[in-house]
């Protein structure tokens, strides 16, 4: 008789830092565009240039994550490090995030929200680089897709919570601006109050000796990896391949309130179509968990690239809200197989006294990736004022990272077999 899958303490209290993270992912892919929205039109900033400008703002959190994130997960990798670097991350992103709702400039807001979104991404560096410490390799898979799934419907609660008081503000007795402010802080201290568990309960188990100053041994560390890169082409190449796939599913997440804000889409209804993709999304992630058991992992992540890609080509033509809808539902369906199976790939076929290093370059990965995604989406959009065109060019790339992550994944289970 089959045992239940039963989670640990340990392995619980890293899920309910997903489920504590991922209200800040659903807060910048509903709420943060459409307030960014209302300053910039009030500055008299035109559609294009709002898109433009919130996907140059993405580009540079993105790019700044780039940099910083081999680094501290370098460093985080030396003993005692992990999870005091985490904390700071984890106080500038949930402080943040609840005093971005007082800023009126547009301007300002897009400043700040770099930095908290810098934040938020550093801490999933140490995050995700915890993995390989708080379960085993066999179940990995099913941990790493429970993390995604809690996340998408627990983000629920603080968003329900938060889009109440935005769009029935004056049944609370607050203006528009108050609720948001009310909304953007709901969202801060629920991410804080769902970390308290992994910080009580974590503690580094897998981790380098520093020999000297910590800093320059990180950065010594770095620079042999990166040298080494070439004897160890099952993971270069499956980080490359990740680099493209995981481009259009970011840019996805990160543009889709924006792009049909700019369509002129009705809002409210833009708000409750990615609740659904959350609520959709929790049993898909589960699924694609117990699929793993069954069937190869890569095998899994090859099949949501390609779906994937017929998302891309489907929002390419997106002009009316029912088709805003369908969207949210396929994205819903993948979005969480593809996160959890990509980052409990890497955690198998990496050393985990090295998972800062390794989830750290693959933060580069992700993180440049997005940075050319949403960087492309803007240029396009400016450039030729077609929108669609320019959603509709991240299609190409999803082909190369499907290209590269099956040439990655033939090496891969090369390398396992010998």
């Amino acid at each position: 008789m089959k045992t239940k899958f039963k989670l640990t303490p340990l392995e619980r209290s890293w899920i309910a830092y997903d489920i504590g993270n991922s209200a800040f992912t659903m807060l910048v892919s509903t709420l943060f565009p459409i307030f960014f929205n209302a300053l910039a039109e009030g500055a008299g900033l035109s559609d294009t240039d709002y898109l433009a400008y919130w996907g140059y703002a993405g580009s540079i959190a993105t790019l700044l994550v780039a940099f910083i994130g081999p680094v501290c997960g370098t460093l985080a990798d030396h003993k005692g490090f992990k999870k005091p670097i985490f904390l700071t991350a984890l106080l500038i992103g949930s402080i943040g995030c609840t005093l971005l709702g007082f800023f009126s400039d547009w301007m300002v807001f897009l400043v700040f929200f770099i930095i908290v979104k810098v934040a938020y991404s550093s801490g999933n560096v140490f995050y995700d680089a915890m993995l390989p410490e708080i379960t085993s390799e066999s179940r990995m898979d099913s941990v790493s897709s429970m993390g995604y799934a809690y996340g998408y419907i627990g983000s629920c609660i603080p968003f329900v919570l938060g889009l109440m008081l935005v769009l029935m503000p004056a049944t609370f007795g607050l203006s528009q601006g108050s609720a948001m402010i009310i909304a953007f802080a709901i969202t801060g201290v629920w991410w804080f109050a769902l970390s308290i568990p992994l910080l009580r309960r974590y503690q580094q188990t897998a981790y380098i000796e520093h020999q000297g100053n910590p800093v320059a041994s990180a950065f010594r560390q770095l620079g042999r990896t990166l040298r080494n890169a070439r004897s160890e082409k099952h993971i270069f190449l499956y980080l490359l391949s990740f680099f493209f796939f995981i481009d259009g599913v970011y840019t996805i997440i990160d543009m889709a309130t924006a792009y049909g804000t700019a369509l002129g889409l009705d809002t409210s209804g833009l708000l409750l179509a990615l609740l659904l993709t959350q609520l959709v999304a929790f049993p898909f992630a589960i699924l694609f968990g117990r699929l793993s058991g069954k069937y190869n992992t890569g095998l899994l992540i090859k099949i949501c690239i390609i779906a994937y890609t017929g998302i891309a080509v489907f929002a390419t033509f997106l002009s009316y809200q029912w088709q805003f809808w369908t969207l949210a539902v396929l994205v819903g369906m993948f979005q969480g197989g593809i996160q959890a199976l990509s980052r409990s790939y890497l955690g198998k076929i990496i050393p985990a006294e090295r998972s800062g290093e390794y989830f750290g370059l693959m933060d580069i990965c992700g993180k440049g990736a997005s940075f050319v995604g949403m960087t492309l989406v803007a240029t396009i959009s400016q450039a030729t004022e077609n929108m669609h065109l320019a959603v509709g060019s991240i299609v190409i790339i999803f082909l190369i990272g499907l290209w590269l992550f099956c040439k990655a994944d033939k090496l891969n289970q090369a390398y396992v077999r010998s």
